[in-house]
């Protein structure tokens, strides 16, 4: 048992796990059907994750991201995200053997994370899971790259949970005053049947418009009448309440 997993393991408060199961939807038929807990909430998480993440291995993070417990697979995830941000922080990292490329060191073992990521997510099964690692890591390593890898998991993922990689993945973009990637896989997922990527598009595109309004009003325009009721609310959260109306019940404007 790695130091991730005692520390964890350390944490697990069984009070909490009905709660928590309740939460991200366990039963039968729901979204997140047969997860397990240990009754972690997440900022004890990433407590134990900052005490702890120069100390663990890849290997040690297999060991968690394959877990069936919900919050080792978060915090694998946790610390991941940390290694890719300081990748020569912990020692372990840059022992790990690769074959010789164009990387530079930093960048080997910020590949090593994303390979990692790539490799394992089918036990990034939720959507914090999702939300909490993709954008920090995959959208920092597609920034000054090409994007086609995320349009390809929105258009073709395996799992709901590839295809919400896509598009959250874009908010590092939109931080950076990169918006059309966001407007782009927005519309492949425009259609999408389930509410969690209706939820997930309809935040992206609240954080494009909070970058450019116009931008999105513009976007907006020529869809809003036929995207789903949830996305369109995310989306146009922050408008003035009667711009709000009028997307909302515009046959009164």
């Amino acid at each position: 048992m790695n130091i991730l997993q005692m520390q964890m393991l350390g944490k697990a408060d069984p009070s909490q796990v009905p709660g928590l199961s309740r939460f991200f939807k366990t039963d039968p038929g729901q979204y997140g059907e047969g997860d397990r807990f240990l009754g972690i909430k997440v900022p004890v998480t990433r407590s134990v994750v900052k005490d702890c993440w120069r100390q663990v291995s890849f290997q040690d993070l297999e060991e968690c991201i394959t877990s069936p417990y919900h919050e080792l697979r978060l915090a694998a995830l946790l610390a991941l995200v940390e290694i890719f941000k300081r990748p020569l922080a912990g020692e372990k990292y840059f022992l790990c053997s690769s074959p010789k490329n164009h990387f530079s060191p930093v960048d080997t073992v910020r590949k090593q994370c994303v390979d990692f990521y790539l490799a394992h997510t089918a036990s990034i099964n939720n959507w914090d899971l999702v939300d909490l690692s993709c954008y920090p890591l995959l959208g920092e390593w597609l920034l000054d790259k090409d994007r086609s890898l995320l349009y390809e998991l929105a258009r073709s993922g395996k799992t709901l949970w590839e295809q919400r990689i896509g598009i959250v993945s874009t908010m590092t973009f939109i931080r950076h005053g990169q918006l059309e990637d966001t407007f782009a896989i927005a519309d492949i997922l425009l259609h999408h049947p389930h509410d969690l990527i209706h939820k997930a598009v309809g935040w992206l595109l609240r954080e494009a418009g909070k970058r450019d309004k116009a931008a999105l009003e513009a976007y907006l325009a020529p869809r809003f009448s036929t995207m789903p009721r949830t996305m369109l609310r995310y989306a146009i959260e922050k408008f003035p309440e009667p711009e709000r109306q009028s997307y909302l019940h515009p046959a009164r404007s």
